[in-house]
């Protein structure tokens, strides 16, 4: 029997029309964070991590293109991959590459620092990302975070799908940063609550 879809069966329409309208205008970046304090709310209010197993429009998105229309060898991620040290330690890597985002964005906003208009793939290559930056009535400082986020959200989007096609179409969810850190919260959640007890 055929399951009925629900509504957030179809957020990786989200995550592609993110990409894409970022990619035409930077500002649309902004958006991102959506995908940045949601996942982080729910673990902190439910204890759980709904929004990974139900309402991140990424891994729909590699389940579609992965498992679908096949695009994955379907291989087990690596155990160096699924271990601790790995996860934490991208997390950490993760943790640097935002705050120095968020430090250039600051100085930006500062005037210290000129608005750099262009995205930084896997946070080394520049790509000249001009024509998504049409200027704004806001702050350089408000383009500044939308190029660096962007950078951010595209970048992991591209492991993502580098992962997707060498193992399992959902493998990036093992290591993502946003899955760890709600991990993180939930344990110590049930860890405080048990504690209660």
């Amino acid at each position: 029997m055929k399951q009925t879809k629900k509504w957030y069966d179809f957020l990786w329409i989200f995550s592609l029309a993110y990409l894409i309208l970022g990619f035409f205008n930077i500002l649309f970046a902004w958006l991102g964070l959506i995908c940045f304090f949601l996942p982080l709310g729910i673990s902190v209010l439910n204890g759980n991590k709904a929004y990974c197993n139900k309402y991140c429009g990424r891994g729909q998105l590699f389940s579609l293109v992965g498992g679908r229309f096949g695009l994955s060898r379907k291989k087990d991620i690596p155990k160096w991959m699924r271990s601790g040290y790995f996860r934490y330690g991208f997390l950490i890597f993760f943790f640097i590459m935002f705050f120095q985002m968020l430090f250039v964005t600051g100085m930006v906003f500062a005037g210290a620092k000129d608005l750099r208009t262009a995205v930084t793939l896997l946070w080394t290559f520049r790509v000249p990302w001009r024509f998504a930056y049409h200027g704004t009535l806001c702050s350089a400082g408000v383009a500044q975070f939308a190029f660096g986020f962007y950078s951010v959200m595209l970048t992991s989007t591209i492991l993502g799908f580098i992962t997707m096609i060498l193992f399992k179409p959902r493998s990036w969810c093992v290591y993502c940063p946003m899955g760890t850190m709600t991990q993180l919260i939930c344990k110590a959640k049930h860890a405080a609550s048990s504690q209660k007890i």
